[in-house]
């Protein structure tokens, strides 16, 4: 863990997010409530740097203006699922066709395929079953949700997210390098359940 004044930034960012987040979860505004609230994020601070987990990744200030761009947009990927989801129940024929889809994800750190994977099963008609390494397993409900994940524009924000600027290239992934010539870019393949 780093130590000086870099992490007594994260400790201090912690402090007021877990604040933030517990007045607006209790909204009491008692002494005594806001005393004990404050005695128990300390207590919740001092035993997370204890245990060195006060740091750059589990903590990533250094992403918190990326974070505040990405999430407009993942929330208007998921009116849209809502809408595409909706439109196939209620279609007469019921246009829904759930496969599954083997997807290679192209962010470098554990947290970033998790925020990779929670953003997929957040979108209504698709949900993440199985991440191993860079290799996700997605249940997609209907055609448009898969081709929403085909075009990788959620896996490149997600790496943007990650990364900054426009997220990683095949050249500098190897997640995304294949082995055999002609092989697949992780774009998506289908597969029939």
């Amino acid at each position: 863990m780093e130590r000086g004044g870099s992490s007594l930034l994260h400790v201090f960012s912690l402090a007021v997010v877990l604040a933030v987040v517990w007045w607006l979860l209790s909204g009491y505004t008692l002494t005594l409530i806001l005393s004990l609230g404050v005695a128990s994020i300390a207590l919740t601070i001092a035993i997370a740097h204890r245990m060195d987990r006060v740091d750059h990744e589990t903590h990533p200030l250094h992403k918190t203006y990326r974070v505040v761009a990405y999430f407009p947009w993942l929330l208007w990927e998921i009116v849209k699922a809502n809408i595409d989801v909706v439109s196939a129940i209620l279609k007469k024929d019921m246009t829904i066709e759930p496969r599954l889809m083997e997807l290679k994800a192209s962010q470098r750190s554990e947290i970033g395929r998790v925020a990779y994977a929670n953003s997929i099963t957040l979108t209504p008609g698709t949900v993440t079953l199985a991440v191993k390494d860079d290799d996700l397993i997605v249940h997609s409900l209907t055609s448009g949700s898969r081709e929403g994940l085909e075009t990788g524009e959620m896996d490149r924000r997600v790496s943007g997210m990650e990364l900054g600027k426009g997220g990683p290239s095949a050249d500098d992934q190897p997640a995304l390098q294949d082995d055999e010539p002609g092989g697949g870019t992780g774009t998506g393949e289908e597969k029939v359940p």
